[in-house]
C-alpha cells in the first residue's frame, strides 16, 4: 500500500519574506510570461524564481539551485527540524459560482511504481515537462511544487484527527488571484500523525494533479539509487468524499479545419450523434443527461448543438481494447470518435495540441469562435470522480484535461527536501 509520512519541510520564514501571499504561486504549468512577472514583482522570494526559473540566456536550472540555496543562507528559507503533517483548507467560489471549502493535508510519500493498492495516474503524460522538471529536481535537490492525490476516506477518519488542530493559529494563509483563501497549520501531535496514518494505512492514491512531477520522484529517485529522502515526495492529499472536492469541464477548442477537414467532421457528427439545437447558455451537457453528451458550435454554421451519441456499441468499435469504464468517457468517445477517427489526430498531435487548444470557461471558448482562435468547439461536462476512479482502477489513463480539479494547490506553501 501506498506509505505516508511526516515530513521535515523546507518552509518560508514568514518573519524575513512577510507574508505567504507574496511568496506563493499558481503551479508553474499554468503560469504565463505575464503572470511570472507579475508574481516576482511581489517579492524577490517569490517561488518562481525557483519554480519557474529565468537566467537571461544562463542554465535556468542552476540559477534556481543558487537562488535557493541564497535564500537558506539568508534565512527566509528554514528547515523543520521535526516532522509533521501540514492541514490545509482551501476556501474558493467555483466556476459554478458555488461556494466550497476543501480539506487536505501534506505530508510525504514513499515514491512507488504505478500499480494496484499503491498510486494510480488518471491522465496521460508526454516526455516535455518530466524532462523540464528532472533538472529542476536534480538543481535544487527539492520538491518544490506538491502532487495533488486523492484516497478514499468514507468515514472522514483522517480529517476527523486533523480537525481540532485547525481551531488554533494557522501558521499563515495566502490568497490567490482567483479569490481562493488557503490556509495552512503545522500538526507535529503524534497521535494525530499517528491516527492520520492509520486512516491511509490500507488506502491507493489516486493522482488528480501533478502527474509529470511523480513520474520524475520516480526517475530521480533510481537515478539517486539507495535509500535516503530522494525515495519520497511531497503530496497534498484529499478523501475522494470530501464535501469541497470538484471537478469543473475542460472544453475542447478545434483550429485549422479545412473545406475538407470540416466536411469529414461533419460526417463523422451525423454517423454517431444525434444532434438536436440548444439555446446557446445550453451548451455545457447537464451531469444529469445520460450516456454520451456534448455541446457543440462552430463559426460557420453558428447552430448551438447537444449531441449524444447515438449508441454504446459505436464507442466499442472505436476503443478495441480499451476497459469498459474508459469506453464511457465523454472525452474518450471524442477523441476516439472525433479527434482520431474523422480528423486523423495522432496522440503525439493531441498530446503536444496541433489542431486543439483548451478552455476552461464556455464563455472564452464562446469568445474563441469569435476571434479565430477556434474554428469549432466541443463543449464538455465535469467527469464524476467516481468515473475519474473506476477507470484508474481499470489500469487505463484519461486523455488529456479530463479533469479540471479547481482550485489548484498553490505552490510555495511547503517544500519537501530531497537530501
Amino acid at each position: 500500500m501506498a506509505r505516508i509520512e511526516p515530513l521535515k519541510a523546507l518552509r518560508y520564514d514568514l518573519r524575513v519574506v512577510g507574508s505567504l501571499d507574496a511568496v506563493t504561486a499558481p503551479p508553474y504549468d499554468v503560469i504565463d510570461a505575464a503572470e511570472r512577472a507579475a508574481l516576482a514583482a511581489k517579492s524577490p522570494f517569490n517561488v518562481v524564481e525557483i519554480d519557474l526559473p529565468q537566467a537571461d540566456g544562463g542554465d535556468p536550472y542552476a540559477h534556481a539551485g543558487e537562488v535557493l540555496d541564497a535564500w537558506l543562507r539568508q534565512g527566509a528559507l528554514v528547515r523543520e527540524r521535526e516532522p509533521a503533517i501540514w492541514a490545509l483548507t482551501q476556501d474558493y467560489t467555483g466556476p459554478d459560482g458555488r461556494s466550497y471549502t476543501r480539506h487536505g493535508f501534506f505530508a510525504r510519500v514513499r515514491v512507488e511504481d504505478y500499480g494496484p493498492g499503491r498510486i494510480r495516474p488518471h491522465e496521460r503524460t508526454h516526455p516535455g515537462p518530466k524532462e523540464d522538471r528532472l533538472q529542476l529536481t536534480r538543481a535544487t535537490r527539492a520538491n518544490l511544487s506538491p502532487i495533488f492525490s486523492l484516497f478514499p476516506d468514507p468515514d472522514g477518519r483522517a480529517w476527523d484527527a486533523l480537525e481540532p488542530a485547525t481551531r488554533g493559529e494557522p501558521f499563515g494563509t495566502a490568497t490567490d488571484a482567483d479569490g481562493t483563501v488557503s490556509t495552512l497549520w503545522r500538526v507535529a501531535d503524534p497521535g494525530v500523525v499517528q491516527a492520520v496514518e492509520d486512516a491511509l494505512a490500507d488506502k491507493e492514491l489516486l493522482i488528480a494533479d501533478g502527474h509529470h512531477r511523480y513520474e520524475t520522484a520516480r526517475v530521480y529517485a533510481e537515478e539517486v539509487g539507495g535509500e535516503g529522502d530522494h525515495r519520497w515526495v511531497l503530496m497534498f492529499l484529499c478523501s475522494l468524499q470530501d464535501s469541497g472536492l470538484t471537478i469543473f469541464p475542460t472544453h475542447r477548442l478545434l483550429g485549422g479545419l479545412t473545406d475538407e477537414r470540416r466536411a469529414r467532421l461533419r460526417e463523422a457528427i451525423g454517423r454517431a450523434f444525434d444532434a438536436r439545437e440548444v439555446a446557446p447558455e445550453a451548451l455545457e451537457p447537464p451531469a444529469t443527461e445520460p450516456g454520451i453528451a456534448l455541446g457543440y458550435l462552430d463559426r460557420f454554421e453558428r447552430r448551438p448543438l447537444r449531441l449524444t451519441l447515438r449508441d454504446q456499441s459505436i464507442a466499442d468499435r472505436a476503443m478495441p481494447g480499451k476497459p469498459e469504464p474508459y469506453r464511457r468517457l465523454d472525452t474518450a468517445v471524442l477523441e476516439s470518435v472525433v479527434l482520431s477517427g474523422a480528423l486523423g489526430m495522432s496522440e503525439d498531435d493531441i498530446a503536444h495540441k496541433r489542431g486543439l487548444d483548451y478552455s476552461k470557461d464556455a464563455r472564452d471558448a464562446l469568445a474563441a469562435l469569435e476571434d479565430g482562435r477556434a474554428d469549432a468547439v466541443f463543449f464538455m461536462r465535469a467527469t464524476p470522480v467516481e468515473q475519474v476512479r473506476a477507470v484508474a482502477e481499470a489500469g487505463e489513463s484519461m486523455p488529456p484535461k479530463s479533469t479540471f480539479f479547481f482550485p489548484k494547490v498553490p505552490t510555495g506553501l511547503l517544500f519537501n527536501p530531497l537530501a
